[in-house]
């Protein structure tokens, strides 16, 4: 299902945006970011984020970002942004004019883990997969938009029936730049249930 933009809403809009019916422009501004306490020691919370609601349990997000980062830290990609203690996000993140990373971290109650592959400088756009099934989450990326490699398994604890998730860019540094996001959709539930050990009774 093709998403409405029109029912995405803004924490934090950026000054420089545009959207239309299918492909939604932001200029990122200077020293925004998400990032909670792990190692760095420091709490940001100013990163531009666009999203929509949902009570589903199980479906599928998936969104096409085009980037022109160059300063390190450059970011864009998709989230799940609860509340400035709980969200996860995936991303290209800018590093040198040789690799980007290619991550995602995950944030329950206060604190960021980061996991992430170096990956060539020259990509500039790829495709991202969110996926819910109950409290749990998958995130994908593909390079093509029809074939996603796995990224990440999570567990988000303080999810509520009803969820937040689309897409955020953010510059670390001192930097800008422009994101561009197309392709939007939502679809059935892809992370398809495990077929092997059956879960513990509880």
């Amino acid at each position: 299902m093709k998403i409405n933009t029109e029912n995405m809403k803004w924490e934090r809009a950026p000054k420089q945006y545009v959207i239309t019916e299918d492909k939604i422009e932001m200029i990122t501004e200077p020293y925004t970011d998400l990032w909670q306490r792990t190692y760095y020691h420091f709490r940001n919370d100013n990163a531009p984020v666009l999203q929509m609601k949902t009570d589903e349990k199980y479906f599928s997000f998936v969104v096409k970002t085009e980037f022109d980062t160059k300063v390190r830290y450059d970011q864009s990609g998709i989230v799940m942004y609860l509340d400035s203690e709980n969200w996860l996000k995936a991303s290209m993140e800018y590093e040198n004019e040789q690799i980007q990373r290619l991550g995602s971290v995950v944030t329950n109650n206060g604190y960021s883990d980061w996991s992430s592959v170096d990956v060539d400088a020259k990509i500039k756009s790829v495709w991202f997969r969110l996926s819910r099934r109950d409290d749990d989450f998958c995130i994908e990326h593909s390079t093509d938009g029809v074939n996603f490699k796995q990224m990440r398994i999570c567990h988000m604890f303080n999810v509520k029936d009803t969820i937040q998730f689309g897409i955020y860019a953010c510059s670390a540094e001192n930097s800008s730049f422009k994101a561009t996001f197309t392709d939007m959709e939502i679809t059935e539930c892809k992370w398809l249930a495990h077929d092997g050990q059956q879960p513990d009774e509880e």
